[in-house]
């Protein structure tokens, strides 16, 4: 029986996906248990976090210099500037 190459390098980085990988996949009907599970709250994802756990949703009015900071990484900005302002309040 021949192995299977690994998409994950030692690095635990996901390689690009080859030919090979896509004629071996296999449809997820194939695989009903996973697809009742990952579907189970209604949709695909995480199951939704108990009310006091979740986000809260704000308006808040930011200097244009200070928002332009935030978004020079591009994607995730409001994620790290949630992580920037619990490190500046010690949380």
């Amino acid at each position: 029986m021949p192995v299977k190459k690994s998409y994950i390098d030692e690095d635990g980085e996901v390689s690009e996906l080859d030919e090979a990988f896509f004629r071996e996949a296999k449809p997820t009907s194939e695989f009903p248990e996973l697809v009742e599970l990952l579907t189970r709250h209604g949709k695909w994802g995480r199951p939704p976090l108990p009310p006091e756990a979740r986000k809260k949703r704000v308006t808040l009015h930011l200097d244009p210099d200070v928002l332009d900071r935030l978004k020079a990484d591009g994607k995730g900005w409001q994620t790290r500037a949630n992580a920037a302002l619990r490190k500046a309040l010690g949380l």
